[in-house]
């Protein structure tokens, strides 16, 4: 009887191995040197800045990724993406809510046009569909699903809109989609275990209607926002945990640098603010164990193929901060609880709160700015 025992649990280890070695996964990983992580210390010292945050009921929905604002007759209305593709229309007032739209898809990034410009409508990056507008009434077109080449925009994320009304914009992978990966948090966990660099930021054109790449081979570029006088633009690249700058005109036109890097976190939205701050969210504190594995690429893939409860995922940690164009931290806010989920980002309307987007939250957050002093 022993012997049969030895046998069968000696079988099930064989399979067992040959599973972890040889069962085909997604993911072809490309060996990597990940920074040493720094941890909370220096700018990001942990605080509790972040904790017990006002909310704004968002209904029956959950994700507000990213919010967008405008003044509407006399009084500031919020919009906000959700995971549904419910874009809510929120009165921040009364804390009343309604669904001014759905995309179809999934709505990550929100941004209101220039007057003047796309009909001053709501311009939307979902993961889906691409690019997309909405104009006063809710009705949704496509501006664009794929660039000039004919290469199909599969996980559109974060946008900025430049003054003439170009819009650049984040394709954060171009092999793992969001809408084939099942979810957007399932394409990007592909992609940065992978860390094949297949991101892109791309620019359209209402001019002439086109599509074209102007950066790509990026660690899922994320989120995005106009620098000054449209000279540039700052971008998060979330696998490399750094925020970078791309040149579009003078003396340094065509140069990527980066500006701030090794932050203890995976960089999400960005959103230019008030005063010269732009405003990221760290979604969740850096995995040791995917930092540790980053020069190994076999254990990787071994690693993808071991259950989703045992592999590495996000945890949550609220953390929100803001930096000028150079990447001077000008101010944190931090919850180590958690208690506001996979925090995506803030959003700075000027009206005297910081919103802040979530992955996972079933209400939108909200912080009153009006007695912090920035650096």
């Amino acid at each position: 009887m022993l012997k049969k025992l030895f046998a069968l649990f000696s079988v099930l280890a064989l399979l067992g191995l040959a599973y972890l070695s040889l069962w085909p996964v997604p993911i072809n990983p490309v060996a990597w040197n990940a920074p040493k992580n720094p941890g909370y210390t220096d700018d990001f010292t942990p605080n509790m800045k972040l904790a017990n945050l006002k909310t704004l009921a968002i209904g029956e929905h959950h994700g507000p990724e990213d919010v967008a604002g405008r003044i509407e007759g006399e009084r500031m209305v919020i919009y906000t993406s959700t995971q549904s593709g419910d874009i809510i229309r929120i009165d921040p007032i009364r804390n009343k809510h309604d669904v001014f739209a759905n995309t179809g898809g999934v709505a990550l990034g929100l941004q209101f046009a220039p007057p003047g410009l796309l009909d001053g409508n709501l311009i939307v990056a979902d993961a889906h569909k691409g690019l997309l507008r909405i104009d006063a009434d809710g009705n949704v077109t496509v501006l664009t699903n794929k660039t000039d080449d004919d290469s199909p925009l599969l996980y559109t994320d974060e946008l900025a809109i430049a003054a003439d009304g170009r819009v650049y914009f984040s394709d954060a992978s171009t092999k793992f989609g969001a809408k084939a990966a099942g979810s957007t948090l399932a394409g990007s966990l592909l992609e940065l275990m992978e860390h094949g660099s297949t991101g892109r930021i791309v620019v359209y054109d209402p001019a002439n209607k086109t599509t074209k790449t102007v950066l790509d081979n990026l660690s899922f570029p994320n989120g995005i926002a106009m620098c000054p006088d449209d000279a540039c633009f700052l971008f998060a690249e979330t696998g490399t945990y750094a925020i970078k700058r791309h040149w579009l005109s003078g003396d340094n036109a065509g140069k990527t640098e980066t500006v701030i890097d090794n932050l203890p976190g995976f960089p999400d939205n960005l959103n230019k603010g008030q005063d010269g701050r732009y405003w990221i969210g760290l979604t969740s504190p850096r995995s040791e164990a995917l930092d540790n594995l980053s020069g190994k690429p076999y254990l990787r893939k071994l690693v993808q193929r071991l259950p989703a409860v045992m592999r590495p995922k996000a945890v949550n940690y609220g953390f929100v901060f803001a930096i000028d164009m150079n990447g001077i931290v000008l101010a944190q806010y931090q919850d180590p609880s958690g208690a506001y989920p996979l925090t995506t980002g803030a959003t700075e309307l000027g009206d005297g709160w910081l919103y802040i987007g979530s992955l996972s939250a079933i209400e939108l957050g909200r912080k009153d700015l009006r007695e912090t002093t920035f650096k």
